[in-house]
């Protein structure tokens, strides 16, 4: 448990034990004996339930093989013309070949392809993706993206020279419906 119970447990939780015990012990009182029972009883009860919703709905650590698949634009940080915009004309895909293709599109067509490779760092909470993108390169990919975890998802963040922050999430790229 956390430092918080632990200071609980030792200033607040035995000593109140052992004060009900012993007055339990010398008045020989059925009162202090519950006491005793109901505030052990809540205890664990209150740590097995946080043992099950830390289970069920606590961070899950991101694996590597979480991060392949194909990726694209997030219209929903920023949303508007510009976020509609990226998201028909970028999208990129990671490969379990650890290949990166980086895709140029227009009306729904691919029209150029950056291929590199990416490897992983694997020294930090979550692995950091590292590219090697064959040059030329284009300004999204020139550099390394941010890994973001919001507890349930996950994005990727590229800064772009161009336009700033890139958002990109996972996902399969379907045109959008004006």
């Amino acid at each position: 448990m956390g430092f918080g119970f632990n200071l609980f447990f030792a200033f607040v939780l035995l000593p109140l034990t052992l004060v009900s015990g012993l007055l339990w012990l010398f008045t020989r009182k059925k009162i202090f004996a519950q006491f005793i029972c109901a505030i052990w009883v809540l205890i664990v009860s209150l740590i097995v339930l946080v043992i099950i919703m830390q289970t069920l709905f606590g961070d899950k650590n991101i694996e590597r093989d979480d991060l392949y698949g194909e990726y694209i634009i997030d219209r929903s940080e920023f949303p508007g013309k510009q976020a509609d915009w990226q998201y028909n004309h970028f999208r990129f895909r990671i490969t379990r070949e650890n290949k990166l293709y980086f895709y140029l599109l227009e009306d729904g067509k691919i029209v150029k392809v950056y291929t590199g490779t990416v490897s992983f760092l694997e020294n930090y909470v979550r692995p950091r993706l590292v590219l090697q993108v064959i040059e030329p390169t284009h300004h999204i990919i020139e550099d390394n993206p941010t890994l973001y975890y919001t507890g349930s998802s996950f994005y990727y963040v590229f800064n772009s020279p161009k336009f700033g922050n890139v958002f990109f999430v996972k996902g399969e790229w379907e045109p959008i419906d004006k």
